[in-house]
């Protein structure tokens, strides 16, 4: 595959810190302090979807996704991440995610995607569809469709619920659980940014674990 000049060879990086120590029970309302978040991501992810209709045209058209539309949907990704890593998506840490759709350098969760200078305009008329369905396969059942009891929810939620129970009688968080649901959210925020339109780079079919992403730089953490 011939790659775009400037385009890194992993155009989307998904990387995270896990925090320590991490409280015991603090998890069991985390549900609650969230609902602010879900109520503007709410709004945010119906912005998301226009803005992504206009940019499937533009690149229809001009081959281009508008530098403006693409900062605000990487913006809503990267908030949704913070969101997800906070709560039910990792549980990594306790720091609340701040309101913004920026960097966050200093947070713990960080997302990345490389700027593409043209995107295909055949794939744009299918690959969040066509060439996405192995995936949305594979994505499904990490984020829906197991239940226990009352409670239902997909892999990655249940392993976090596994790791919140693990911390809540031993004050540690594994390492190699961590290291897991990481790998599981890498992939599913690979896949979002390709069906989104971002990269014509294919996710690949693969779980890379750990909290860096792999060849990329450790973040550190600056608090």
């Amino acid at each position: 595959m011939t790659t775009l000049a400037g385009v890194p060879d992993r155009p989307v990086r998904v990387d995270a810190v896990l925090d320590a120590p991490l409280s015991r029970w603090l998890w069991l309302v985390k549900w609650i302090l969230i609902i602010p978040h879900y109520v503007v991501l709410f709004f945010l992810w119906i912005a998301f979807t226009v803005v992504s209709v206009i940019a499937f045209f533009s690149i229809l058209f001009t081959e281009r996704y508008p530098r403006a539309l693409f900062d605000f949907n990487l913006g809503v990704l990267r908030w949704s991440w913070r969101v997800g890593y906070y709560s039910y998506g990792a549980l990594g840490t306790d720091r609340y995610p701040p309101f913004s759709l920026g960097e966050e350098p200093g947070y713990p969760a960080r997302l990345e995607i490389a700027y593409p200078e043209r995107l295909s305009r055949g794939l744009v008329l299918v690959k969040w569809w066509l060439l996405a369905i192995p995936h949305y396969i594979i994505i499904g059942f990490f984020l829906g469709g197991w239940r226990v009891g009352w409670w239902e929810g997909g892999l990655v939620a249940v392993l976090a619920l596994i790791a919140a129970v693990i911390l809540a009688f031993t004050e540690k968080y594994p390492k190699d659980l961590f290291d897991f649901i990481l790998g599981l959210n890498r992939w599913i925020l690979r896949v979002a940014a390709y069906v989104a339109l971002m990269t014509d780079a294919y996710p690949p079919f693969r779980l890379d674990l750990g909290g860096t992403e792999p060849g990329g730089m450790e973040i550190r953490d600056v608090t």
